[in-house]
């Protein structure tokens, strides 16, 4: 029997089996019910030798130089800054929405007026809310608030969540950008890269340590407690860790469809869809790897509701009634001794990949290390 289970092989498992291993000299026997280890950030090589992010695209960002140098010790990293652009109205504009995006969708003296006006209320470089201009005093940039919603918002919520923007917490609306300016990139973060082979290697890298045990397609709720260890950590859902006892957590799911094809690559890493299309994205995975052919792969995604034991959870959904049923588990969760909850599916919150890392090291220096 090993000293720590750690159920879950994403990022925040592995952080943790590392850290444990590491800096504990501890054993780890991590498991996964999935036939890989990386979690959502699995990749593999395809037919036509282009890498594959089988779970959606995965772009590393992060304005943490802690994290960027933990992550160093497992891959090497390709700097790799993410560009996506929208199809709105027929033409393609990029996102989030800036001056450029202005000036693709309107008028050229009207998008040169809009812009002005918009400098003289905000600062340069300035990331407003779309729920901010809709609200302002300026009646000339409440209805460039609106037309943002519309275009780019609305109808890609409904999409993506099932529901409409009036159903889903305000703090969805409040996170979608206006950027005072005309940087393009997705992300604004320090450090953009991608693992120069991969995110399954740099998985590979973490675990591979003498006191790390690795089992895949294995789940946790079939063993035997003569199987468990001492100490566990849980990274699954923490609502079917305690059997579903207040009814199961909402989820939104996705549906991934890998095409390869040839030609020439769209023209960003990611083309978003907020029109009355049935999928959201595609993105093209020739661009983000960077390799060279006459093949092309592309992932498209189409939206839809979690299934149990169906389909993968991905995204937690904001609302109040479902942050207060979150708070039922997690008050069981804190009453559990000997094992750790974390990570997305645990904390029933959405993380990117920094913040998942993020997360693993707080809980190893502030509970793990204390014996807390």
């Amino acid at each position: 029997m090993a000293d720590w289970l750690i159920v879950g092989a994403g990022f925040t498992g592995a952080t943790l089996a590392e850290r444990i291993a590491k800096r504990l000299g501890q054993s780890v026997h991590i498991l996964d019910q999935r036939p890989h280890l990386g979690g959502n950030a699995y990749d593999y090589l395809n037919s036509a030798g282009i890498r594959v992010h089988k779970y959606g695209p995965h772009l590393f960002h992060t304005n943490s130089k802690k994290i960027w140098d933990y992550v160093q010790a497992f891959s090497k990293w390709t700097p790799y800054t993410h560009h996506v652009l929208a199809k709105i109205d027929q033409n393609l504009a990029p996102v989030p929405f800036n001056f450029n995006t202005i000036e693709a969708l309107l008028p050229a003296s009207q998008a040169q007026a809009l812009i002005a006006r918009l400098e003289t209320h905000f600062p340069k470089d300035a990331r407003i809310a779309v729920l901010s201009l809709r609200q302002h005093e300026d009646a000339q940039l409440r209805a460039f608030g609106d037309f943002v919603y519309e275009k780019l918002f609305a109808h890609y919520t409904m999409k993506q969540w099932g529901l409409s923007p009036d159903e889903l917490a305000a703090s969805v609306t409040a996170r979608v950008p206006v950027l005072m300016g005309r940087d393009n990139r997705y992300f604004q973060d320090r450090y953009q890269a991608l693992p120069a082979d991969g995110y399954t290697s740099m998985f590979e890298n973490m675990l591979r340590h003498p006191k790390i045990k690795l089992s895949l397609n294995v789940d946790y709720h079939s063993l035997a407690k003569s199987e468990l260890a001492p100490k566990i950590i849980y990274t699954g859902p923490i609502d079917r860790y305690f059997d579903y006892c207040f009814g199961p957590l909402p989820y939104r799911s996705l549906n991934f469809v890998e095409e390869i094809t040839t030609g020439a690559p769209q023209a960003a890493g990611t083309i978003n869809y907020p029109g009355k299309e049935p999928f959201t994205r595609v993105t093209e995975m020739t661009l983000l790897t960077g390799a060279v052919g006459d093949r092309l792969t592309r992932i498209r995604e189409f939206p839809q509701a979690h299934l149990p034991g169906v389909n993968e959870p991905y995204y937690p959904i904001p609302r109040a009634e479902t942050a207060a049923l979150y708070q039922k588990y997690a008050a069981l969760a804190r009453k559990t001794k000997g094992t750790y909850f974390c990570g997305r599916l645990a904390n029933y919150r959405y993380y990117n990949m920094d913040q998942a890392i993020a997360a693993a090291l707080t809980l190893f220096q502030r509970r793990i290390l204390r014996g807390g």
